[in-house]
């Protein structure tokens, strides 16, 4: 095209006339085959190999874990089951492959972001900075840290984490000075030690901390004796440690330190994905048979659990 013509095109026909030419020598840069969002055609790649790769953790009952035949099972696992049936019917299918790929907490979004796995059916707290790395379902449950300290501990030390909420005078003067000295165990990589090195840095606590790998390492922490007390996800310390407890070993503390909604997790830009799942989740929270699945894993479901599912559920 002559300059001189160029000149006298409007500006929007410019700006088009520019994004063409853009194109163009993109289409000539990049390889056949390139696709700008990795994630995008997930949905394509599973009806083309018939195959849904779903990720669990076997240590994060009840939510995942491998039951005693060695396969997997618990609350997110049934959910992403689900799931795979409304997925067989979206994509046209009369049959869809699943593919249990076990994941560490430490190779969680990895996995997404490499595509080991579609979906992750773990137990996994939604944070602003989780989502930098991956995308959420809407949320599953009403998750939370949660604490368990050794049957014998002190009155005083039981007394303080049972207290106020941690903005509250318990973490300063006197009550400071009886957490100080403790020795608290934590799962590697989890909201629950991001929460508690915020928590000492900010009181000045003078506390030990030490990072386990898992929920038994740190039930074994404790009825060792080289802990004080345990944090992590409510629902699965208590259900990790419930033996314990009934025995009296170990002592649950009846507070919960922070609110974090438990989710799905998938890798970003794949929406259609998402959907998906989120059409399943919906429906599935306001079905009469929710309860039934609700009691058999968390036991008798209470008015706030209640509301949050029907707050969860998204409308049609």
């Amino acid at each position: 095209m002559h300059i001189a013509s160029l000149a006298k095109m409007p500006v929007v026909t410019i700006q088009r006339a520019g994004r063409v030419i853009a194109i163009l020598l993109l289409s000539l840069v990049l390889p056949i085959g390139f696709v700008p969002k990795a994630n995008a055609d997930t949905l394509d790649r599973i009806r083309a190999a018939g195959k849904i790769l779903l990720g669990y953790r076997d240590d994060a009952r009840p939510f995942a874990f491998k039951d005693e035949g060695g396969q997997p099972a618990g609350f997110s696992v049934a959910l992403c089951q689900m799931i795979t049936e409304d997925l067989k019917v979206e994509l046209g299918l009369s049959e869809l492959e699943v593919e249990w790929v076990p994941i560490t907490i430490d190779d969680r979004a990895a996995a997404l972001q490499q595509g080991r796995v579609d979906i992750l059916c773990g137990a996994d707290s939604i944070t602003l900075e989780r989502r930098k790395a991956v995308s959420f379902s809407i949320p599953i449950y009403p998750g939370g840290i949660g604490a368990i300290a050794r049957a014998n501990a002190p009155q005083a030390l039981r007394e303080v984490l049972e207290g106020e909420p941690a903005t509250g005078p318990i973490w300063r003067g006197s009550p400071a000075r009886i957490l100080n000295q403790r020795t608290f165990a934590v799962v590697a990589g989890s909201t629950s030690q991001s929460w508690l090195a915020e928590r000492i840095q900010r009181f000045q606590i003078d506390v030990k901390v030490v990072p386990v790998e898992n929920y038994a390492a740190g039930i074994d922490s404790l009825t060792k004796g080289n802990a004080d007390v345990f944090f992590g996800d409510r629902a699965i310390i208590m259900e990790a440690a419930s033996t314990q407890i009934a025995s009296g070993d170990i002592i649950a503390l009846e507070r919960q330190f922070t609110h974090e909604p438990i989710a799905l997790t998938i890798a970003r830009d794949n929406d259609a994905l998402r959907l998906v799942i989120d059409q399943t989740l919906s429906r599935e929270f306001k079905s009469e048979d929710f309860r039934e699945l609700f009691f058999k894993w968390f036991g008798a479901e209470s008015p706030g659990a209640i509301a949050f599912y029907r707050m969860s559920a998204l409308p049609e």
